[in-house]
């Protein structure tokens, strides 16, 4: 019996290589990959508490998260990990964020993490404004130094 995939023939033999391969990965990224013990939603700090399975304990706030951003108490505090830990999941929200991405701080999609870095950079405060006036007497942003080759 053999099976199609997409373009090429896939016989039961190159199946079983295949699923034998796919346990290896897997095994190789439950050794090495950061995997939680536990989630909770802490309302009274707004805050997703996720322990590691090697006792480090990571928290971010909701809004950062694409897809929780105005969820209810209730609807943050519905938060489960799989048996793997591998990553956690609202389901009255469809949102799912991997262990090994949130540790980095990787929050969403590229657009969303965009849009999280141009109001981080939108965002004023006081040693912000000071360094922008040390720059601005010392004659402001450098020019580019353009130049063109005839």
């Amino acid at each position: 019996m053999a099976f199609k995939n997409w373009d090429k023939e896939l016989s039961e033999e190159n199946l079983r290589e295949q699923i034998v391969q796919a346990k290896e990965a897997w095994k190789q990224a439950k050794a090495t990959e950061p995997r939680a013990e536990s989630v909770y939603y802490n309302q009274s700090e707004d805050l997703i508490t996720i322990k590691l399975k090697n006792g480090a304990i990571f928290s971010f706030p909701p809004k950062l998260g694409q897809g929780l951003e105005g969820a209810s108490p209730e609807q943050l505090a519905d938060v489960w990990l799989p048996p793997s830990g591998s990553s956690v999941h609202w389901e009255s929200l469809d949102v799912d964020f991997g262990i090994p991405e949130l540790i980095p701080g990787i929050f969403g999609t590229k657009s969303w993490m965009a849009e999280l870095g141009r109001k981080g950079g939108k965002a004023t405060s006081t040693s912000k404004s000071a360094a922008a006036r040390q720059n601005g007497k010392k004659g402001g942003r450098p020019k580019k130094n353009i130049s063109v080759n005839s």
